[in-house]
């Protein structure tokens, strides 16, 4: 089937890597790429990311309430 289809520059640039990479034509890379994307199932995608957490704790005697002063501890106080 001939359809006119329109591609964003940066799709248009990868596939035509693409076939310039693997010799084959074009219109094969793009077939086959839009097999590939058309066949992956939603259960098929990748799970998201999941950050875990940690409780790390502060030293004692450092406060997180006041910027200012944690600067202060870190850098040493400015000269006013």
């Amino acid at each position: 089937m001939r359809t006119t289809l329109t591609l964003d520059d940066d799709v248009a640039i990868r596939l035509r890597n693409v076939s310039r990479e693997t010799g084959l034509p074009f219109k094969q890379i793009v077939n086959e790429h839009l097999r590939m994307a058309l066949g992956q199932k939603k259960e098929q995608a990748q799970a998201p990311f999941i950050v875990k957490t940690r409780p790390t704790g502060l030293r004692p005697g450092i406060s997180l309430d006041s910027i200012s002063d944690l600067i202060d501890r870190l850098d040493g106080p400015l000269a006013r």
